[in-house]
Order: structure tokens, then sequence, then C-alpha cells
């Protein structure tokens, strides 16, 4: 039985080949690089390759295929023609540089999440703005990509003194030959679209043994499947009546009035006896904060000396938790006070407006809520999320306009205004001596306020300003985190001297850890955050042990204030957007 494969397809073997050999060369580096993390035996290492190997196939097998058709379908007359030159040269290039880009893509983003391609990859490649200038900023990317161009060519000149190129111009196959190729190459695609999942790859415990048999390429295409998923498709479910029962045993409290004879609405009033506290709420979301980066929770480095002093005499929170790995689901968590939707946050959804939410219950008590962030607030969606719930906004905002749904007002942080910039936005000083200014203008008009910050500097590339403190701008996440507590601590040094301070609860909590990879899928140390509640009154500084997430923390808040919580009158309840 022949076997051979015509000399006409010399190209798409090539091209085949050529990924299957950077493939292997990413996991047996991926592979060397997480080792420690690693439960090593023989028989997980012949899993990891074998199982690579035949996703590395199937993945092959979807960009191969339209070369294929397009050989079945090329009449001989026209083999070798200027046309099928400038098809197959254009074709042959453009996979090489997706390839070869992609390899190196991979090594980057294992170095910051410690995983195949995800669904945060597919998010990133809308705002090409921030993530391109993240890239440049933190690698050196002209000589990267000369790289990935070099190494393009060298494969393209290797090839053509293979004389592969030569071959397939000038050799010619029998029909019979071109539709049994065709076939296979149209039966492992299918075969993989309708019936492998990207779970397939996950056969072990270890977190670090499912991502080192997956494919990046086709993990990526996975996740983007996958962005938002059907809650009742993906997760167990049981009766709707009894679930709502449950819930409310666990959630309405004696205090609380049911207030809709819908069986199925939780809108209830909560009642609080005593007189109400009315200070103003600055609440700082640090980027990428984990616990482990403090020296109150064991930390080495010594890069939080002010947030460590500031919790010996607040309201710290020991054992809290992020509820996820994103900014936009702890900004999910926080605002809206519920358990993360599954596949895409809700802050990235569609009709993600009029929810009832943290802002509501300010707004009832009279406050203004304004959302401050250091960068282009369009990213992630952030702008419409809060924007459509009750939040003014103030953002390095360039030029991206709110749709006719928004009712509040924008500001923009004005080029004056910046001392630092970099490809997230403004560095953290910048961000407080705008809520200083946005504080002075409420006090003056005798409005209480609620400013919610999200930082941007304590991420990759981890640049600053320069001389502010003894580590150099992006020497690395230390550096950042030490930055990110000198900006805290002058921000209160400064808020101390305002007439408003003593009047002002300070709020602080992370948004997620800065990396939730760990051996196995949920490794819940990597999910412990720092946070504390400053400056409240009448009430002494406490260590709080008790297990809790993002979502506890201000529904706490309220309960130390003594309010009463009217949840009746908003648009939907937020149960129903997961």
């Amino acid at each position: 039985m022949n076997l051979s494969i015509p000399k006409r397809y010399n190209l798409l073997v090539t091209f085949g080949c050529v990924f299957l050999a950077l493939s292997f060369i990413v996991r047996i580096s991926l592979y060397v690089w997480s080792f420690p993390n690693l439960d090593f035996s023989i028989i997980s290492l012949f899993k990891i390759f074998f199982t690579g190997l035949f996703f590395d196939l199937g993945t092959v097998s979807f960009f191969l295929l339209p070369y294929a058709i397009y050989l079945l379908a090329l009449p001989n007359g026209l083999i070798g023609s200027k046309l099928d030159k400038s098809i197959t040269n254009f074709a042959f290039f453009i996979g090489l540089l997706i390839f070869i880009f992609s390899t190196f893509a991979e090594f980057t983003f294992w170095e910051e999440f410690k995983t195949r391609f995800n669904f945060i990859a597919v998010d990133y490649l809308v705002y090409t703005n921030e993530v391109v200038g993240n890239i440049n900023e933190s690698y050196p990317l002209p000589v990267l990509l000369s790289i990935v161009i070099g190494a393009v060519f060298l494969i393209i000149f290797i090839t053509k003194k293979k004389h592969f190129f030569a071959n397939t111009f000038q050799s010619k196959s029998t029909l019979k030959e071109r539709l049994a190729i065709t076939s296979v190459l149209i039966f492992v695609p299918l075969i993989f679209f309708l019936l492998i999942n990207n779970k397939h790859a996950e056969w072990s415990k270890n977190r670090y043994e499912n991502e080192l048999s997956k494919t990046g390429i086709y993990s990526f295409f996975a996740a983007f499947r996958n962005n938002e998923l059907s809650y009742t498709d993906f997760y167990l479910t049981q009766d709707l009546d009894e679930s709502i029962a449950e819930l409310k045993k666990s959630v309405i409290a004696k205090n609380d009035s049911l207030i809709s004879n819908d069986k199925h609405s939780l809108q209830r009033i909560v009642n609080n006896a005593g007189k109400e506290q009315s200070p103003n709420v600055i609440f700082i979301c640090i980027e990428s904060l984990s616990a482990e980066f403090m020296t109150r929770y064991g930390s080495a480095w010594g890069v939080t000396t002010f947030m460590d002093s500031l919790m010996t005499q607040s309201i710290n929170f020991n054992s809290l938790y992020a509820t996820g790995t994103r900014t936009v689901r702890g900004m999910e968590a926080i605002t809206l006070s519920i358990p993360p939707s599954p596949g895409r946050s809700i802050v990235k959804r569609k009709n993600n407006t009029g929810f009832f939410n943290i802002g509501s219950i300010f707004k009832q008590k009279g406050y203004k809520n304004v959302f401050f962030y250091g960068g282009d607030g369009y990213f992630d969606n952030m702008n419409q999320f809060f924007g459509g719930n009750g939040f003014d906004i103030v953002d390095r905002g360039r030029g991206y306009l709110m749709g006719d749904e928004f009712t509040s007002k924008r500001t923009n942080i004005e080029d004056n205004e910046v001392t630092f910039e970099n490809a997230w936005g403004v560095c953290d000083e910048d961000i407080y001596r705008k809520v200083i200014k946005e504080a002075d203008m409420n006090h003056q008009n005798k409005k209480p306020f609620f400013n919610f910050i999200m930082t941007t500097s304590n991420h990759r590339p981890y640049t600053y300003p320069e001389n502010k403190i003894d580590i150099p701008s992006g020497a690395g996440r230390h550096g950042a985190v030490k930055y990110t507590d000198f900006a805290i601590q002058e921000f209160i040094k400064l808020a101390k001297t305002k007439p408003w301070f003593d009047n002002t609860v300070f709020v602080i909590m992370a948004d997620h850890c800065a990396s939730s990879a760990g051996k196995r899928e949920l490794d819940v140390a990597k999910y412990h955050i720092p946070a504390f509640i400053y400056n409240l009154k009448n009430k002494a500084p406490e260590d709080v042990n008790k297990l809790c997430s993002q979502i506890d923390l201000f529904p706490t808040l309220f309960g130390y204030f003594n309010w009463s919580v009217d949840g009746s009158g908003h648009r939907r309840e937020t149960q129903n957007s997961a």
C-alpha cells in the first residue's frame, strides 16, 4: 500500500511539521519551567506529551484544511501560475507568522498567568491600545518582532533550499489523491469541533500538568467559544423554588422585611437599630495586591510598611478572599455583592445597567457616587457598567463616547494633571490627587461622597515615577507594590490636611491576587487578599477572622453605619443577570 504524499503537498506537510515542532518546543520548555510544581512520574510525563500531541494534531488540522481545499479546487492548468504562487506564498508567510508569534506569546502569557491562552487572552484582543502598550513597555517589542520576522524568513529560506516550493509549483496530483488528503483534513477538524473539548486535556489533579497537556492556540479558540456560558447547560441545578427557599434561609436576616409578593424575589428592607452615621467613603481597589505581599501576612519583602501600620488602626478582615482572578470579577463582587456569574463577568456583558448595587444604597442616603480610573474606562467595559449603575466617571478617556443610556457625568483627567503615565494609565499618585480635588469640591457643596478608585500602578510593566521609592521603576512586582504603598501613604497624609478627613472612612481592598496559579485548579491561598476599614468613628480597631469575601465588605460597612436599606425600585434582581 502506497502511503506517500504527493510532492504537490510538500509545503502543506512542511507547514504542519513546523507547527508540531514549535508546539513541542513550547511544551518541553514550559515543562522544564514548571517542573518544581509538577507531580512528576514517567506515566504523567508520557500523558502530558501524548495528550499534547493529540491536541497539536487537531489544532494544525484546522490550519491545513483551507489550503488543502485550495489544492483540491485549483485546476491543473493553474498550478505554478502567478496566481498559485501569490496565494501560496502569502498563505505560507501569514501562517508561519501566526505560529512564530504565538510561540513567543505563549511564553509571555505563561510568565504572567501560568496557564495556556484562555479567556483573558480573548478579552485582551479587544483592547489593543492598552495591551500592545503594556507589551511594548514590558518587553523589547522591536527586538521581538525582528526575531519573529527573522524566524519566518529563516524557515522560508530552509524550505526553499529543500526545494519544497519548487515541488509544490511543479508537481501535479491525481484527483483521487487530492480527495483522500482533503477528506482526512475535513474529518479531523470536524471531530475536534464536534466531540473534543479542551476539558479533555485535563486528566490530572495537578493544574500545571493539565495546562501543559493543552495546545495554546486551541485553548484560545476554546475560550473564545465559551466566553459566555449557559448556566443550565454547564452547572448542576435543582428546582428553582427549592433553591430560592434555601437562599432565603441564608440571606434574610431577622431585621429584614420582604417587600415583594413574587416568591422568587429577594427584594427586602433591611432595618438597623441605632443612629445612622453618614461619613464620606473612599474605597481604594488596589490592582493585584495579594495578601502574601504584606508583612502582616508573612512577606519578607518589607514593601508594605505603611499599609501594615495602617492596619493596626483599622478593622481588618484577615480571612477575606477574592471571588476571581480578574479586575472585572472583583468589581462585580464588590459592586453587586453577588457570586461570580458563569462565563463572562457581568461588567463585560450586555444589558449590565440599572442594577441594585452599593451605589444605589449610597444614592438613597444622598451621596454622590464617582468611579475613578487612571486609564481609559472603555477598557473592560468599566465606564458602561459604572456609568449605567449610578456612578459619575473620572478617567483618562481618549475619545470614546458613552451611549445614550448614560445619565452620569464624565470628567477627564487632563494632561496638566498627569506627572507619569504608562500603558494602563496614570500613576497612583496622580489618581489620588484627582480624588482629593473632587472630594474638596463635594465638601464645599456640602455633598457626602462615595469614591470608588481603581488603581493601576501594581500592574505589569510595573513602572512608576522615579525617585519616589528605593526600587527603580520597572524592576518588577516588588517595586510596584512598594510604590503602591507609598502612594497610599501620600494620599492619606494629604487627606489628613483636609476638613473632610475626620468624617471620611477609607476602605482598602485588592481586586484579586497577583497570580492564582498553583498545583491545584483552585489554590485557595492564591485568592487571599488584604481588606481593611480605616478611620471608622466609634469603632475600635479589630481583627475579624471570620471567613468572608469581597461580596461581604460593603454590606458589613453598611451595618457599621447602622443603615436601613430599601431594596425596592430597581430594574431587576441581580441574580437574573447571571
